[in-house]
């Protein structure tokens, strides 16, 4: 018997991944919604939500995580280990105290459910500080690598001046601080020490692992998708703690917003240090708020 033409393949690939599977089957991108949590996040939701950023699948949406031109795909094992170690919820940086200002959007109502969570962080990512830290690491990285020292006291100083709120900036300084400190411990480079000698002021999130991926030879591309899963996998963790929300409502969320880092990384790697800014003015004005919360358990 022949093979099928490679056409009616890929056609047939397409169909089955987003039709409605047989009965008793199961679907491949996301479970079934319980009846008892109308706020989760159904797979109705995650399949639009990421057919509104590229599709799910398609050559754009594929086209968009793996441009080899753009973000470069090869790794080392040693390179993967790293990244995994410096941006794993392990890694003594403290992330799990901070909610980037989640906790007064949930406070507020502006956050109410795991659909409302997803709208929030895919704004507070795509417009705000999430696409901010992914340019100023891109442009760390390429200060150590090009051996800049002025161009690197340059991005440190602007990432600082960027934080919108006395919260915020604890939240990046600490977690600066504390990558350096540990990352010069474990894992020594002579990056790592041009950061220290070339800028004495608070040192941003952002601007040490760019530091740490560009002196232990890690692609920029590669640091930026680590370094952005790691903030959304952290933001969706508090999000689940507030709302509250169940763990599976968590995963589709951040099912959900892959296509949204995958994009925003992209124009992080286009945007100049002059272009870089932010939209997302409710979060922002939500981290500001936190600061006053009677109610409390995070420190952003």
């Amino acid at each position: 018997m022949k093979n099928p033409p490679l056409v009616k393949v890929e056609k047939d690939r397409k169909r089955s991944a987003l039709s409605e599977p047989p009965e008793g089957g199961k679907r491949v991108f996301a479970l079934k919604t319980q009846p008892s949590t109308p706020s989760a996040v159904t797979n109705k939701n995650v399949h639009a939500s990421r057919k509104a950023c590229g599709g799910i699948g398609v050559k754009s949406d594929l086209d968009a995580r793996h441009d080899d031109g753009q973000v470069e795909t090869n790794i080392s094992p040693y390179a993967l280990y790293r990244l995994m170690t410096w941006l794993s919820p392990s890694y003594p940086i403290g992330a799990f105290s901070y909610s980037s200002g989640i906790e007064w959007a949930v406070e507020s109502g502006d956050v109410t459910d795991a659909d409302s969570l997803m709208r929030w962080l895919a704004v507070m990512f795509a417009e705000g500080g999430g696409f901010c830290d992914c340019v100023f690491l891109r442009h760390t990285h390429e200060a150590i690598a090009e051996s800049r020292n002025a161009k690197l006291y340059e991005v440190a100083e602007l990432s600082a001046a960027f934080i919108p709120s006395k919260e915020r900036y604890l939240e990046t300084t600490a977690q600066g601080r504390a990558f350096v400190e540990a990352t010069r411990a474990v894992w020594p480079c002579e990056a790592m020490e041009r950061l220290v000698t070339a800028f004495e002021g608070p040192l941003t999130y952002p601007v040490a692992v760019g530091v740490a991926a560009a002196g232990h030879g890690i692609a920029v591309g590669l640091a930026l998708h680590a370094y952005s899963h790691a903030m959304v996998a952290n933001w969706i963790s508090a999000g689940v703690r507030l709302v509250p929300l169940g763990q599976t409502d968590g995963q589709r969320i951040l099912a959900a917003l892959e296509p949204v880092v995958a994009r925003t990384i992209l124009r992080a790697l286009k945007t100049s240090l002059d272009q870089v800014g932010s939209s997302a003015l409710r979060s922002d004005l939500s981290s500001m708020r936190h600061e006053t919360q009677y109610t409390r358990l995070f420190r952003s």
